[in-house]
């Protein structure tokens, strides 16, 4: 299968918002997916960008992603978070993935970030085994937390 990785546009949306879609499926999650096409047009081509996503566009449309942000670390300085790599689960194993990350490592690295980071869910051993093949470091001693917009209202609430 040819494809091209480049940098998404906004009429992508639609397409990135389907893989969105399919990658909360996978990972059992579909019912907490609240953003909307709107949303990433807004935010990813809006007049404060948000992010900065890469597709695989190929004769059948896009066919995977990697979406990231800024963040800065206290610790490194500037650096990067790779939100989401999804690669439809028809070209799961093709070196798809790899061409995704490659071009998230360029970019990185062109930006003179000092890391780039993400979070994998600890049953899926497969991209497990894919990022630690690339070099990647899997910290298996630190717990992702999180206040999802429910919990903030209730803590702002009980101040």
């Amino acid at each position: 299968m040819d494809y091209t990785i480049r940098t998404a546009k906004k009429s992508d949306m639609p397409q990135v918002l389907k893989l969105i879609q399919e990658l909360a499926v996978f990972e059992k999650e579909e019912q907490e997916v609240e953003v909307t096409v709107a949303d990433l047009e807004n935010d990813g081509f809006g007049a404060e960008k948000k992010f900065h996503c890469f597709v695989a566009d190929s004769e059948v449309g896009i066919i995977g992603l990697a979406l990231l942000y800024p963040r800065y670390s206290t610790w490194k300085g500037p650096v990067i978070h790779l939100e989401d790599l999804i690669v439809n689960a028809s070209y799961r194993g093709s070196g798809l993935g790899t061409a995704l990350l490659d071009e998230v490592v360029k970019y990185g690295h062109s930006l003179g970030v000092k890391r780039i980071s993400w979070e994998v869910l600890d049953w899926n051993e497969a991209a497990i085994k894919f990022y630690e093949s690339k070099g990647a470091r899997v910290m298996r001693d630190w717990d992702v937390v999180q206040l999802n917009e429910a919990a903030m209202k209730n803590y702002l609430e009980n101040l």
